[in-house]
This record gives structure tokens, C-alpha cells and sequence, in this order.
């Protein structure tokens, strides 16, 4: 077993790394912290580096499923935390290899979202409603950002999560017959008037902007929710959760 007491070591510099955008593509690699989002990616199988602070107790079996166990002192845990109070656990990720080949059933196409928390968010309520994965369009928010780790809840580990042009996304699903519904405020129906026909691409746009108008025009259909108060608008995950469970499944 290593132990890190320096955060001037060269190992924590390449995890500090990680938690930049830049650091994530170049290695394939991400950080995650907390108990839960560790076990989340135990379960899934994809940790190279379990790092802990000397005081924390691990699992046997997270000793097993990671290829390295490291312990390091407060500071460098410090160094590492991105969270006001840390719990001095941490490992080092593999990103799942990419895919863009996409089959018949529920997506959720996310164009430009900024917030990471709604993304996270949205990520983990997709995986909830049972769909069948996640697409993130060019402009949204890094899916590793930590932010939007801590908001999957773990998710991101079971729910396939996709990185492609919502062009693309678009014709491949019209060409396995999947409806492409978009979220808009003009030009729309009330999303209960919308059919549940099982397979759909749902989607959401960017917090202030909308669906960008030149992927409206791929859409079979637009949809928007009611406001029955005075509300002006809806959080965008709130409006997703809405139409995720709309779609979802039926028992």
C-alpha cells in the first residue's frame, strides 16, 4: 500500500488534473468523491485508484475492485476536495469507452445545458424513469464535471451516457423509427395531448435559450408544459422530470 503525504507529489498533481475538463479527455480518466459515488463506481467496475484519507475504513471488497489503494494525509485530501467538507474518499475512474450507436427505445437528448446540477439531475431522474440513455448534445456541460457527478447520484454508472451531435442523434433515431419530440412554447401542444408510443427522443434545451430552432425543425412534435400559476417558467430538470415520467414506461 502507498502512502501521499506531500500535495506537491507528482501523483496529486496528475489528480488535480483530473478535475479540469482539459485533464479528463487527455487521460480518459475522472475523480469522484464521497462514499456513495465510490461504491456507485465499485459496482461498476471502472476504478483504477482508490484513494482514502489514513483515518477512513474501507470495504474489503472496494480493496478488491480497485487496481491501486492509496492513502494520503489531510492536506492532500484537502487539495483534492472539491466539497466543504470532505469524507477523504476518492478514487480514480475509467470513462467508459465511447459509443455512438444508438438502438430502438427512450432518450433523453440534452441541447446546451449549462447548469451541471441540472444536468446531473437529469442524468439521474433519466435513469429512474427507466429510459434508455442520455444524450448530450455539443455545448452542455462536461458530464465528469464534479458538480454533475455529485447530481447523477450515481447514475451516470447505469445509465448509458452518450456524447454525439443532436443532428446525428436526430436522423439515427428517425431512421430506427423513434418519434423525436422537442420542448418549445410556440408551435406546441400540451405534452398530455402527446401519445406515449413507447420509443421517443425527448428534448430539452438550454436554461435560457430553448431547443436551438434548427433542431425544432427535425422534430415529429413539440410539446410544453402548462404554467398554472404565475410562475414565469419551470426549472429546466423539473420540466424534464415531468416529461421523463410522462414517457416512461408503462407497467
Amino acid at each position: 500500500m502507498k502512502h501521499i503525504s506531500s500535495t506537491k507529489n507528482e501523483i496529486v498533481k496528475q489528480w488535480k488534473k483530473l478535475l479540469t475538463k482539459k485533464g479528463r479527455l487527455q487521460t480518459k480518466r475522472f475523480l469522484v468523491e464521497g462514499e456513495h459515488l465510490v461504491e456507485e463506481a465499485v459496482r461498476a467496475g471502472i476504478i483504477k485508484e482508490l484513494i482514502v484519507r489514513e483515518d477512513v475504513q474501507v470495504p474489503g471488497s472496494w480493496k478488491k475492485n480497485a487496481a491501486d489503494l492509496i492513502t494520503i494525509d489531510e492536506s492532500v485530501a484537502k487539495v483534492l476536495s472539491e466539497t466543504e467538507t470532505t469524507q477523504g474518499i476518492f478514487a480514480v475512474c475509467e470513462m467508459k469507452e465511447q459509443t455512438e450507436r444508438l438502438e430502438r427505445g427512450r432518450y433523453l437528448l440534452l441541447d446546451r445545458l449549462q447548469d451541471p446540477g441540472n444536468v446531473g439531475t437529469m442524468i439521474r431522474t433519466a435513469d429512474a424513469a427507466g429510459f434508455d440513455g442520455v444524450i448530450i448534445g455539443h455545448g452542455t456541460v462536461d458530464v465528469y464535471n464534479s458538480k454533475v457527478l455529485r447530481a447523477t447520484q450515481g447514475s451516470i454508472f447505469h445509465l448509458p451516457v452518450i456524447m454525439m451531435s443532436l443532428d446525428e442523434a436526430i436522423q439515427d433515431l428517425h431512421e430506427l423509427g423513434v418519434f423525436v419530440l422537442g420542448t418549445a412554447l410556440r408551435n406546441a401542444n400540451p405534452y398530455t395531448e402527446v401519445e406515449n408510443l413507447g420509443a421517443i427522443g425527448l428534448i430539452i434545451g438550454n436554461e435560457a435559450q430553448g431547443v436551438a430552432p434548427e433542431l425544432l425543425d427535425q422534430c415529429d412534435g413539440r410539446a410544453y408544459i402548462p404554467i398554472r400559476g404565475k410562475a414565469e417558467s419551470l426549472n429546466a430538470a423539473v420540466a424534464a422530470g415531468i416529461l421523463l415520467y410522462h414517457f416512461a414506461p408503462v407497467d
